[in-house]
């Protein structure tokens, strides 16, 4: 067994550690065997490095080892369910890829280095990533706090803004560097301009037929050229001939010294440029840990950013971590591998609590065994690495401090080893190393010797490790192997499902029940001679076979139950469904119920809100029609005129009258009697007292004394009954008029209108006030009567009356002069 305390394991770099973050180290002991080799480990992260969104956050996934230091494991897992919860919660969280640096730092790390302009992008790229990444990191502070303890300070913006003056995005100095660089480039262009003008015109002199794209570059000059056989060629310097050898390419002696001119000119533009990289060096040197750590920040962040959209992308949640005694529990497990390559990838439940030490997964080939124990590594190993394995809510991982993997044929001619020598190899590193913290996966214990031999070495290696408290996971096609649960404490079985009838494999975990091998059957369904098969089935131990067939019947039995489980949760979920369809139902007619009702009473409303603007706007145009008689000063005396003659009319008429009328007194009137007042009124009796009568006139109910009775009248057509009324109550005199109305027996409506009328014939009778009994009751009415009365411009007060006077049953009302 390998010790691993530096900075590999595996041959994979350790992760980098950050300021003020936990360390991963110490790193978990894997075998020597290969653990995480054999596990596929670095598969399963390429998977994840995958999500990451550029090849530096890909790395630092790929750099992810398994520790076993319980504070590391826990920040790790907690920075990527923070992530995880933020994209949950549609919180846009993203960071941009950025280049390589390692280069650039360790030359700003050296006094009088120079970067060139791909480099200095290469700088900006990272500071422009890390600023708009620190602005996310701080937006979410309140909801992930790790997550914002990330935070890298960032240069000055005004460095960025220099670096954005300086280069293209090629690395390419521009002329806004500097302003002595500008203008030796603008040097340089007149120059090559004027240069360009003179040899095209040299040109033409002696080839008048010459186009003007004849000027070239040889070797850094600006030549033209000259056909070798020509007799009147410009003299000048030859620096270089066509392939044809036909050609030459002459620098004009006319040119030579503008030539000279342009060469100088574009040192200066070097020496500019120069000058402008040396400076912006300077600039960056002592900003160099600051672009480190920002970089870091980008490329960690990275990391978490792969980690979390992987546990998305999976629909992984993250386990709850053991330190204490060792249990295991998966929910609905996945192989990463298997998921990548099959989305429907059936997942598997598995469980070991405390106390139950080892499992023995037994079954048939092909059956799935090696996988589920490589599932099983590979959640534990990636959960120890800070990253969400394809699990369920409700998951618990052990904290280990050893990994143990003994799986596959490590058979190796070079080393001398055969199949079994190399598994009893590991075996023994296993047996020395393994401890109450550590978990062992064992893939056909026993196999590759004499069953028997080999039985019992598996149950004594099993019997050693689970006393000793190792969390062990071994496969089997032993059957000696399937008994020692029932001998051993703290040792459960287990199969994975298999179709007895189709001899085929179904993927599902069953805890609790050892596995069949399925030999003698499989080999009869492959096509092998019964006879021999028959043979075979005669040479197996009685007891092989009667433990055979108490597993055959488990299954069966176990098949049974699973199948009425699956009619009864279907037969549930029928009813959640009937159910919930019926409560859908019954809350739409609920809510239609709500709707109609609403409905009728705004219909109310509507109509109550028109009746009352109709009583108004009639209210209102009496006034102004009385209020424009009052300025003329003639409306009171003519409305006393009016009723004097109303009044003398009717007395005349009744005179008229033969039907005989009897006079009123006290003793006289009765509920009922239609009887005329003294003011012309005519109504019915409702209540005769001593020396005061109830009288209803109309939608006016009257108390008044009984002097004020003129006589009792025989009954008169509801038309002239109704015309009179009208009158009286129009013309009515103040001493005559109602001081007081009651509306108690009213409902609310009805009271408002008789509320309206009574305020018109107190108002048209000069009553300073009015008293209006509506009763206590259920308050109704009374707020009725106060919304009419502060709604109505002719009163001036209103409020209850004293108690003594009918408290809060009475209202007592006053009008503006």
């Amino acid at each position: 067994m390998r010790v691993v305390t530096g900075l590999e394991i595996d041959g994979v770099p350790a992760p980098q550690q950050r300021a003020g973050t936990p360390s991963p180290f110490p790193l978990m002991h894997v075998c020597a065997g290969a653990s995480l080799d054999v596990l596929e480990f670095s598969s399963a992260m390429d998977l994840v490095a995958g999500m990451a969104a550029g090849p530096l956050g890909a790395e630092a996934v790929r750099a992810r080892v398994p520790s076993s230091n319980p504070e590391w494991i826990r920040y790790q897992l907690g920075l990527a369910e923070e992530l995880l919860v933020l994209r949950s919660q549609g919180e846009p969280f993203d960071v941009a890829p950025v280049p390589v640096l390692r280069e650039v730092i360790g030359r700003l790390g050296i006094d009088g280095s120079v970067l060139a302009g791909p480099e200095f992008v290469a700088v900006r790229t990272t500071l422009r990533a890390a600023r708009e990444l620190s602005r996310q990191l701080h937006a979410v502070g309140s909801r992930a706090p790790r997550l914002a303890g990330l935070a890298a300070p960032i240069p000055d913006r005004e460095i960025a803004g220099r670096l954005d003056r300086s280069f293209d995005d090629d690395g390419e100095v521009l002329d806004g560097a500097s302003p002595g660089l500008a203008k030796a480039r603008r040097e340089v262009q007149v120059v090559r301009d004027r240069l360009i003008r003179k040899l095209e015109a040299i040109h033409r002199a002696y080839d008048p037929q010459a186009g003007s794209s004849g000027v070239t570059v040889r070797n850094g000059r600006y030549v033209i050229p000259v056909r070798r056989d020509a007799r009147a060629g410009p003299r000048g310097i030859v620096h270089d001939e066509s392939g044809s050898s036909g050609t030459l390419f002459v620098e004009p002696t006319e040119a030579i010294e503008l030539g000279n001119t342009l060469r100088e000119a574009q040192q200066e533009e070097a020496r500019e440029v120069h000058r402008v990289l040396t400076e912006l060096s300077n600039l960056l040197r002592p900003l160099t840990r600051q672009i480190d750590d920002a970089h870091r920040m980008c490329v960690e962040v990275d990391d978490i950013l792969a980690r979390a959209r992987y546990a998305e992308h999976v629909g992984a949640t993250p386990p709850t971590l053991v330190e204490t005694g060792l249990c295991l529990r998966l929910t609905e497990c996945r192989h990463p591998i298997l998921l990548g390559r099959i989305p429907d990838t059936v997942p598997f439940d598995l469980e070991l609590d405390v106390g139950d030490q080892t499992l023995i997964v037994s079954g048939p080939n092909a059956g799935g065994k090696t996988v589920l124990l490589k599932a099983i590594g590979l959640a534990v190993a990636m959960v120890h690495a800070g990253v969400i394995p394809p699990i369920a809510p409700g998951c618990r991982i052990p904290l280990l401090k050893r990994l143990f993997a003994d799986i596959g044929d490590h058979q190796s001619i070079t080393a001398d080893l055969s199949t079994f020598s190399a598994h009893v190899s590991s075996l023994r590193e296993i047996l020395e190393g393994a401890d109450h913290q550590s978990m062992v996966l064992l893939d056909e214990i026993g196999s590759g010797t004499d069953p028997a031999e080999g039985a019992a070495l598996a149950w004594a290696a099993l019997e050693s490790l689970t006393r000793r408290g190792t969390l062990t996971v071994a496969t089997t096609h032993l059957g000696a192997l399937k008994t020692l649960a029932a001998e051993e404490t703290g040792v459960v079985n287990g199969s994975l499902e298999f179709d007895a009838a189709s001899l085929s494999p179904s993927y599902r975990f069953n805890a609790g029940v050892p596995g069949r091998s399925y030999g003698l059957a499989i080999a009869k369904r492959l096509g092998v001679p019964s006879e021999v098969v028959d043979r075979a089935e005669q040479r197996v131990p009685r007891q092989e076979l009667a433990l055979d067939a108490l597993l055959r019947d488990a299954e069966t039995r176990t098949r049974q139950l699973a199948e009425r489980a699956q009619a009864l949760d279907a037969a549930e979920e029928g009813l959640r469904n009937a159910q919930s369809g019926a409560e859908a139902r019954l809350a739409e007619l609920e809510r239609r119920e709500r709707d109609l009702r609403e409905r009728e009473r705004h219909a109310e409303r509507q109509a109550h809100s028109l009746v009352t603007d109709a009583l108004l706007a009639a209210r209102r145009e009496v006034e102004e029609a009385i209020e424009v008689a009052a300025q003329e000063g003639r409306a009171r005396e003519a409305r006393r005129l009016v009723e004097e003659a109303i009044v003398e009319a009717r007395a005349a008429r009744d005179a008229q009258r033969a039907e005989p009328r009897r006079r009123a007194g006290p003793a006289t009137l009765a509920p009922g009697d239609r009887v005329r007042l003294r003011d012309g009124v005519i109504g019915r009796v409702i209540e005769a007292r001593e020396n005061k009568v109830e009288v209803t006139a109309g939608n006016l109910r009257l108390v008044v004394p009984v002097a004020h009775v003129v006589e009792v009248v025989a009954d008169e057509p509801v038309a002239s009954e109704r015309e009179i009324t009208h009158s009286g109550a129009v013309g009515a005199r103040a001493e005559l008029a109602p001081l007081e109305i009651d509306l108690r027996g009213h409902r609310v409506d009805e009271a408002e209108m008789a509320m309206v009328a009574a305020l018109d014939a107190a108002v048209l009778a000069d009553h300073p006030s009015l008293k209006v009994i509506h009763g206590k009751g259920t308050g109704a009415v009374r707020e009725r009567v106060h919304e009419v009365l502060s709604r109505d411009p002719r009163v001036s007060q209103f409020a209850l009356a004293p108690p003594k006077a009918g408290g809060s049953g009475v209202t007592i009302v006053e009008f503006r002069a």
